[in-house]
């Protein structure tokens, strides 16, 4: 069986999401996991969407911003209201409203598949364990959780011997390598870190504009620039 290509939080970063793309094709992967966070915060908002619907095999699940970007359960902050109001216009109402229906987590293959972790779509393990892992893990009973969200690349171990594995970020790496993240599963059941270089100079122009100044523009660029929170 072809490979399973894990894709998380896009970010509308769409030269690295055709850049990522190309090198699951490459790797004959011809099924894919969509982690959430697909829109918001980026500058090809639509389109990096439509590049995610014209996948032929592809399994979706809501991340936090997908929430957000339906207006549900928003934080009372001026920056992420501007943000959510420049998503929904850009996506339209309906699409916009789409993404926050989507499923929160998914179980394939005997792995689940999260956006933060199994509790939450918010709260997010660590790459150092935390005394929080079980509380997160939720009662789990996979040997493996996929989760995202905090765009940190890693695996290890969790409690009673769970694998935690995090396949980093598409759109906006946090970990200091500027690089496109993403995972593959393999058929025997290994899962393979990727990275993949891509155009961060058009992802950084096409911010500044399509959105200008605004302050959660100006942070996505400042994030895209560092590869940092």
């Amino acid at each position: 069986m072809a490979p399973l290509a894990i894709i998380y939080d896009v970010h509308g970063n769409l030269p690295a999401l055709e850049a990522v793309l190309a090198d699951a094709r490459a790797a004959d992967a011809q099924r894919f996991l969509l982690g959430g966070d697909y829109a918001l915060f980026g500058p090809f908002q639509a389109e990096s969407i439509a590049a995610l619907r014209a996948l032929e095999q592809a399994t979706w699940i809501r991340g936090n911003v997908d929430r957000w970007a339906a207006i549900q359960d928003v934080p009372d902050d001026d920056v992420l209201l501007r943000a959510i109001a420049d998503c929904r216009e850009t996506l339209g109402a309906r699409l916009a409203d789409e993404l926050g229906e989507l499923p929160e987590q998914v179980v394939i293959d005997g792995t689940r598949y999260c956006h933060a972790s199994p509790m939450s779509d918010m709260r997010s393990f660590l790459p150092e364990p935390g005394d929080d892992d079980e509380e997160m893990l939720a009662g789990a009973s996979e040997p493996r959780v996929v989760f995202g969200h905090t765009h940190l690349q890693f695996r290890r171990s969790g409690p009673g011997g769970v694998e935690l594995l995090n396949p980093g970020s598409v759109g906006l790496p946090l970990d200091g390598d500027a690089r496109s993240a993403y995972a593959l599963a393999h058929d025997d059941g290994s899962i393979e870190h990727r990275r993949v270089d891509y155009d961060r100079d058009a992802a950084i122009s096409a911010l500044q504009e399509r959105f200008g100044d605004v302050a959660w523009a100006e942070r996505s660029v400042r994030r895209l620039q560092t590869s940092r929170p």
